[in-house]
């Protein structure tokens, strides 16, 4: 049976509703089928389609049929649209998607594999939707356009009463199918799944065959028909829930997101449901749906946690949560934002763990000569300014607290400044800057150089006011770490400069800076071999023959990684150390371009990308993540050049 739409619309609603879905029976080549259509319609000539063929082949991977028609210039997208919307193929929407470029052929065998062992034989849309393979407004668009459905968006107000009389809701809901007003003087039913040939057959016996077709989503059908319900089970939906289940399903959100790894949690209300999403690993997954109607009692429930006014609406809003877990007594700390979106109150909660371990900077992740230069020009000198770089959900604080951890001893005194304190750190003195207390950052620096400091640790560097506090800091010699927003570690130097800092004051405090990433590691339960393609190579500057002997992988997808091919995560990082060449060029105020060779030429700076791809050469990332999340400067040196410079 092929792949139904309904499958992938439905995500968590009424699935005792929907209509059983086996595995999709995928045509051994659906690209050949439509060329092939397109050859009987003189769109494309037989030596055409034989050629692209052998093109096909000689391609190091399955590259759909018609993405390579479309690359040689024998077709168009318009001459695709028609053919498909003319011969109505009877193709798994899924392998459709494949051959049309929306979906890669690995995240459609890993939402198969998934359905595979599912043991309550979950859709196959359901897969692709929740794994974030494909977004579901977006399919439905694509199939509108590339099938000529039309795309419809109904309500009670639009459905046909005089057509409903002919069949009954609960009929309407096992097809995932509604009537709307007639068009041309056809009947117009929505369907969530117009390609499912046992819905189009139920339609054609109960409205005849001369109908008009359109494409909604499941939950929009199903919401609608729900409003034909009698009046005695519509109050007993919109009766509000109870506070202790509502009080139950925050505890359950924020458990679940515990027990998974996760990072933030993303409470979204959508039009027509509340969306709950994980940031795992760096990556926003899809953890559930929930009815609409709960947004309100759930984001008040948040609030009262957070000490936040519930009865402000129209304002953005933050607060802080101190989570224990009933069951197991961990403990997290919880930051949540309220942000008015406009459907409602959009929550973000970025969870806190009080008792994660702190970081050896030891195992960061460095490499070896890179690791033991931080540890001697920078963290072993007796003073000077130490910038750790990246953008947000780096790993910025988390290198930042170990390298404290590595500072820390009893012959040392640390304090720091933090705008909140996230890791509490046995040994050191840590203030959390609170203007509301007027403890304010400029109030703090003037009592921090007053505790006899060695080490001063400021969270981040915000203006500049903080920039000239950490310099004036490492001037009267004391040892200052902070962080700072920025792309690598040469626009670090070029920000202080730009926030008018004299570049005398910045090339005779700056000791280091650390610019850093994090990137997916592949999961080792389902890691395999990967052969980077063309255009990889492309981006990397790279032949086939500078990867010679390289152990790349990616991750197929299992159920120890949920299907991601990523388990886990691995830092990446770029040092600079300010040497006479660099600071010379400094105080030159020469450009990021000479600052860099100068750096990579005589402080032995690797990049970015360069650690990067030695990390994905050793087989810990992959190439993809590198390249994705990596900054493409210049052309990288070779492997075996990178792996010199790295001790390795």
């Amino acid at each position: 049976m092929n792949l139904t739409l309904t499958a992938i619309e439905a995500l968590v609603a009424h699935p005792e509703a929907a209509v059983p879905v086996t595995c999709e029976a995928r045509p051994p080549d659906t690209g050949r089928e439509i060329a092939e259509i397109l050859v009987k319609g003189e769109v494309l000539t037989r030596k055409q389609l034989t050629h692209a063929l052998k093109v096909r082949a000689k391609l190091p991977t399955g590259r759909p049929l018609l993405g390579v028609l479309r690359d040689l210039g024998m077709i168009n997208d318009e001459q695709i649209r028609t053919t498909l919307r003319t011969h109505r193929l009877s193709v798994g929407v899924g392998s459709l998607l494949v051959e049309l470029g929306y979906l890669k052929e690995v995240e459609l065998s890993a939402a198969l594999e998934i359905q595979k062992q599912s043991d309550t034989r979950k859709k196959l849309g359901d897969i692709l939707v929740e794994q974030r393979f494909i977004d579901e407004n977006r399919l439905i668009e694509v199939l509108a356009i590339q099938l000529g459905f039309v795309r419809a968006y109904p309500d009670p107000e639009s459905l046909d009463r005089v057509l409903m009389q002919k069949v009954k809701p609960r009929w309407c809901a096992q097809y995932v199918l509604v009537p709307l007003r007639a068009k041309s003087g056809k009947p117009l039913v929505a369907m969530a799944d117009p390609l499912d040939r046992t819905s189009r057959e139920a339609v054609a016996s109960v409205f005849g065959a001369e109908i008009e077709i359109a494409i909604a989503g499941r939950r929009e059908i199903l919401d609608a028909l729900a409003s034909l319900e009698p009046q005695g089970h519509e109050a007993a939906v919109a009766a509000p829930i109870k506070d202790t289940a509502v009080t139950a399903m925050v505890e359950s959100i924020i458990t679940e997101a515990l027990n998974e790894g996760a990072s933030d949690i993303h409470i979204e209300p959508l039009r027509n449901r509340l969306r709950v999403r994980y940031r795992t690993d760096g990556v926003l997954l899809a953890n559930r749906d929930l009815d609409i109607k709960l947004a309100a009692s759930l984001v008040s429930r948040i609030k009262i946690l957070a000490n936040i006014d519930i009865s402000e609406k129209r304002r953005h809003q933050d607060g802080r949560i101190h989570f224990e877990d009933p069951q197991t007594g961990r403990v997290a700390d919880i930051r949540v934002s309220v942000f008015v979106t406009l459907f409602g109150q959009k929550v973000v909660m970025r969870l806190l763990a009080q008792k994660a371990k702190l970081l050896d900077i030891r195992d960061a992740g460095f490499s070896p000569r890179m690791l033991q230069r931080f540890l001697d020009d920078a963290l072993d000198l007796p003073s000077g300014v130490i910038l750790i770089t990246g953008p947000t959900g780096s790993g910025k604080t988390t290198t930042l607290y170990g390298a404290v951890n590595y500072l820390n001893n009893d012959q040392t005194s640390i304090v720091t400044a933090e705008d909140p304190v996230e890791y509490v750190v046995e040994g050191i003195a840590q203030c959390s800057i609170n203007p509301a207390l007027d403890i304010t950052f400029e109030e703090t620096m003037r009592h921090v150089v007053r505790q006899d400091p060695d080490v001063i640790v400021l969270g981040e560097i915000r203006d500049q006011q903080s920039a000239e506090s950490a310099i004036q800091a490492a001037l009267t010699g004391h040892k200052v770490l902070t962080t700072f927003h920025t792309e690598d570690t040469i626009g670090g130097l070029l920000r202080l400069m730009n926030m008018n800092i004299e570049s005398f004051l910045i090339s005779s405090t700056v000791v280091s800076v650390v610019a850093q990433r994090l990137l997916r590691r592949v999961c080792e339960h389902c890691a395999q071999p990967h052969q980077p393609i063309a255009s990889e190579l492309r981006k990397l500057g790279y032949t086939a023959t500078d990867l010679g002997g390289a152990t790349l992988r990616i991750g197929k997808g299992c159920r120890a990684c949920h299907f991601t091919g990523y388990s886990g995560r691995v830092a990446v990082f770029e040092l600079l150390v300010l040497n006479e060449p660099v600071k010379d060029a400094i105080l030159n105020r020469r450009s990021s371009f000479e600052i860099r060779r100068i750096s990579m030429e005589t402080s032995g700076l690797i990049t970015l990308m360069e650690d990067g791809i030695h990390k994905a050469v050793k087989g810990e990332t992959s190439l993809a993540e590198v390249l994705y999340h990596l900054p493409r400067l210049e052309k990288p040196r070779s492997i075996a050049e990178i792996k010199r410079l790295s001790g390795d």
